[in-house]
């Protein structure tokens, strides 16, 4: 498993370590409005997934809005989406408080189901941790990073530059 830390401290991952090369798991989680979303709601689409612990933290806002401009600047055929534990109504709240308008996010609450099977569910403190994973138009993992300190920024670059390689 990839060696994280929340603020210095070490934390346990739940479920598989994912490979790139490796097929993207299933999940099912919910839009803003509560409606089911899985791995196939993207069909033929690159898929930038970015999980983070909450929308309404510092580090959580600062990453959904850079991949908010981000996305703006991608082809049409690639879909940005951000998935936390935070409740759909919190999200649809902080999304309309900051103007995120290109990136879809969605909730984990229900069973945790991306969270488990990407292997980012932190077991002490029940919340997602800051991993980026980028998935090709056939459903294929091909670029994974696990921010190593959950507190910490993901590199942005890299993110863009992996699900352009795709395109």
């Amino acid at each position: 498993m990839p060696k994280v830390t929340f603020k210095g401290n070490p934390i346990t991952l739940v479920g598989p370590e994912l490979q790139a090369g490796a097929a993207a798991p299933d999940f099912s989680v919910v839009d803003n409005g509560l409606a089911p979303v899985t791995l196939a709601s993207y069909p033929g689409k690159v898929k930038i997934i970015s999980a983070v612990p909450s929308l309404d933290t510092p580090v959580c806002d600062t990453e959904t809005r850079r991949f908010n401009q981000e996305a703006a600047a991608l082809p049409g055929d690639v879909v940005v989406l951000t998935i936390s534990l935070d409740l759909p109504f919190a999200q649809k709240r902080w999304c309309g408080a900051a103007g995120i308008d290109k990136v879809v996010t969605l909730s984990d609450y229900r069973d945790r189901s991306f969270g488990t099977a990407y292997g980012v569910l932190i077991d002490e403190l029940k919340l997602l941790s800051r991993s980026i994973f980028v998935i090709d138009k056939e459903n294929v993992v091909r670029y994974i990073q696990h921010v190593p300190e959950v507190t910490q920024e993901p590199d942005y670059a890299a993110v863009i530059a992996a699900a352009k390689q795709l395109l």
